[in-house]
């Protein structure tokens, strides 16, 4: 027998978090046991807008294995879902469970079917009848293959807008009079689907009522302790008797920060029929009837000096929403607006954001909402007004950007920027990336025929605003326990926040015990949302950490017998603002218009760096998922409003040889307005990998088409262009 090849070793630190998860120890709400547990199945509307005549379950009903069937009028009198209000709310939709009298969109849950198996709710679907009247949607529709730009209803008009607001500061008329020199930008995103490995689940246990909680619940959130306190006000009950725990979690990228209408029927069921519950969506489902992200449509004008100067800038941006709006509905248009002009100096703003509903899946909260749409409105714009100038593209950046002395500095939105140091990221990115060599590189290859670009892109994000909550106790036997009002999805938390209190301490991060994602051991707080899960609860956790360890050196007892506990609820004084600057080199294949993105050089300034690994990490992943953005991802539905890409068979994720090779390095300007001094990172990837990679294909197909080409940059999408500038060439 050959001998065993020698075990690889690395230096990447061991975490007992990642170990445990990647060995199969995890436990996610599939692994949940419950006994006799009832189980959910939706029948689903197969129209995206239409009157309902009549809903036939009575066969339903009478099938095998089934307990109940619901219609909307039985769940009609539940409460609706709270709108984060960041936006002024101009038309607000009801928040439909089950739908009513009508249907709203394609997927949109019409009957739920409550059985003691899988198969005999599935079997017991098949037989209601639904009866609908086709209709042409009101609500604005959409187009093939299209989102908020093209959006219209049955009279061609543009939609009115649900969510809006407008933003302006200085003279942006005589902005545009004195320029040299406008630029003008549309960016189109594509409409994307989150796709964590785990999809929606939730587990809903009844306890005998003279248990504390009425409920106990297992749920895949991001959000436990919101979605516990939002899911008791809507059914009408005390928070105290439901109980929510969001076990390991497998990815959620925002698509898991809001309750959905399956999960309150959940809860609401197993309260009604006072038995145990669960719900899982099938992969289909989740295309179907999860929260989608981006789909944007932004435009913008950029006056410009002779000498390259940011004179003004117009913006608009347009997003789609969907049929009903989750939590965080508003959050992708507020900030893609409020981000504008990014970490530019510019004399004048005028920047307009509105989201509009369609006969759609609801659009949420997607890594990085709202970040990536305005720098890659942005960064097109200033890569346009490098042409037009003449002055090359990093220079023209260096000669617009906020000095670090005029920090914390504040922006025509009203937003305060706390650090940054830009324009040595800037100079740091030139330096190792070797920017004159890559610009001369590209022009060999081209000249040898190959279609190469360059594209640079310089954004910054909002990441950690708010409050969070932690408490560390230290029992008599000198265990040492963490709990947070914070929650995790395969983000490493567990590691930071242990390494936040062994370090207090002076102990090895293992011997810490976090607990973490469940409203009866944790203390009350927010969430992992918006890359705010270090610089806010990673505070919390230092100064909780902080009180404990100094009544631990206080208490001069021998024999200590008392748990001592410190319990924080921290909140930032501002908002911690991260930034970072990319350089992305792509090659178009001449016969085919296949895009390669080829290598991206990272500069990216978190702040201060608590663990390398993680941040490599995740960068990488950011990176990954704003790749698929830029070369692949697109959800779309046809003019009748059908899912086109309802499986990972038509939607098209990247895969490991769609990555680029990135050379990744950090600038650590600390926070001031947050006490680690931390930014968030979870997000960069997704923020600065799309608008370079934008710039560099644009960069790549300069010579053969001035227009801008929305994302994702397919093969079909690039050879149509290729081919248009050929017959043009071959018929002047």
């Amino acid at each position: 027998m050959p001998a065993s090849p020698p075990r690889q070793t690395s230096s990447e630190p061991v975490y007992p978090e990642h170990q445990r998860l990647v060995s199969g120890q995890g436990c996610y709400v599939g692994d949940i046991a419950l006994a006799e547990a009832l189980v959910v199945t939706f029948v689903r509307a197969p129209l995206a807008h239409g009157r309902i005549r009549s809903v036939d379950v009575q066969a339903a009903r009478a099938a095998p294995g089934v307990v109940a069937v619901y219609t909307g009028a039985d769940v009609a009198g539940i409460g609706p879902l709270p709108v984060n209000p960041v936006l002024a709310q101009v038309a607000v939709p009801p928040y439909p469970i089950l739908a009513g009298d009508e249907i709203l969109a394609v997927g949109q849950p019409v009957v739920a079917i409550v059985a003691d198996s899988v198969q005999a709710g599935a079997d017991a679907a098949d037989l209601v009848e639904l009866d609908i009247d086709d209709q042409t949607p009101v609500l604005p529709r959409l187009r093939a293959g299209s989102d908020a730009a093209d959006a219209a209803d049955a009279t061609g008009e543009a939609p009115s807008p649900a969510l809006a607001q407008r933003w302006s500061e200085g003279d942006i008329a005589a902005a545009f009079d004195a320029a040299s020199h406008i630029v003008e930008v549309t960016m189109q995103h594509p409409r994307l689907a989150p796709s964590p490995l785990e999809t929606r689940s939730i587990a809903a246990r009844y306890n005998d009522p003279a248990e504390a909680e009425t409920l106990t619940i297992w749920l895949s959130t991001q959000t436990p302790h919101r979605s516990r306190d939002f899911l008791a006000t809507m059914l009408g009950v005390d928070k105290q008797k439901l109980r929510m725990i969001a076990p390991d979690v497998g990815g959620a990228f925002g698509m898991k920060a809001s309750l959905y209408p399956e999960e309150v029927l959940v809860a609401w069921a197993a309260l009604r029929l006072q038995r145990s519950v669960r719900w899982q969506a099938t992969r289909s489902e989740d295309f179907l009837a999860a929260t989608h992200g981006r789909g944007a449509c932004t435009q913008g004008r950029l006056a410009v000096a002779a000498d390259g100067r940011f004179l003004g800038l117009q913006a608009q941006v347009r997003c789609p929403l969907g049929y009903w709006l989750p939590n965080s509905a508003a959050i992708p248009a507020w900030n893609a607006a409020r981000i504008l002009p990014g970490p530019y100096r510019c004399d004048a703003v005028q920047v307009a954001t509105e989201a509009s509903l369609s006969h759609t899946a609801p659009v949420g909260i997607y890594r990085g909402a709202g970040r990536p749409e305005a720098a890659a409105l942005m960064e097109r714009l200033v890569e346009k007004a490098a042409r037009a100038t003449g002055l090359d593209a990093l220079e023209i950046r260096r000669r617009n950007v906020i000095p670090p002395e005029q920090m914390p500095w504040r922006g025509p939105t009203g937003i305060t920027i706390d650090s940054g140091r830009y324009a040595q990221a800037l100079a740091q990115l030139a330096c190792e990336a070797d920017y004159a060599g890559l610009r001369q590189t590209v022009q060999t290859r081209r000249a040898a025929g190959e279609l190469v670009g360059l594209g640079a892109a310089l954004y910054i994000e909002p990441c950690g605003q708010g409050w969070e909550s932690a408490r560390v106790q230290v029992e008599p036997d000198g265990r040492i326990i963490a709990a947070t009002g914070g929650s995790a999805q395969g983000q490493s938390r567990v590691a930071v926040l242990a390494g936040i209190v062994a370090r207090e301490f002076g102990v090895d991060p293992a011997a810490i015990e976090v607990r973490i994602g469940d409203t009866a051991s944790c203390p009350a707080g927010i969430g992992a949302l918006a890359s705010r899960s270090t610089a806010i609860g990673g505070s919390a956790m230092l100064q909780a950490a902080s009180q404990a360890h100094e009544q631990l050196l206080a208490d001069t007892s021998e024999a200590r017998t008392a748990t001592i506990t410190a319990d924080v609820v921290y909140e930032a004084p501002g908002e911690a603002w991260g930034y970072g600057c990319y350089l992305a080199v792509v090659a178009i294949d001449g016969d085919t218009g296949k895009v390669r993105c080829e290598h991206l050089h990272v500069v990216d300034d978190i702040g201060t760096v608590l663990d390398k690994a993680l941040v490599r990490d995740q960068i990488l992943g950011g990176i990954a998922q704003g790749v698929g953005e830029a070369l692949l991802e697109q959800v779309v539905y046809d003019e009748h409003g059908q899912l086109l890409t309802g499986s990972l068979m038509d939607y098209a994720l990247p895969r490991a040889d769609d990555m680029p090779t990135v050379s990744i390095s950090t600038l650590n300007t600390p926070s001031p307005f947050n006490e680690l001094g931390a930014k968030g990172v979870g997000e960069a990837g997704t923020i600065g990998a799309p608008a370079a990679i934008a710039n560099a294909v644009q960069d790549a197909l300069a010579a053969l088409t001035a227009q801008d080409l929305p994302m994702p940059f397919t093969p079909q999408r690039i050879w149509q262009v290729m081919h248009s500038a050929n017959l043009q060439e071959s018929t002047t």
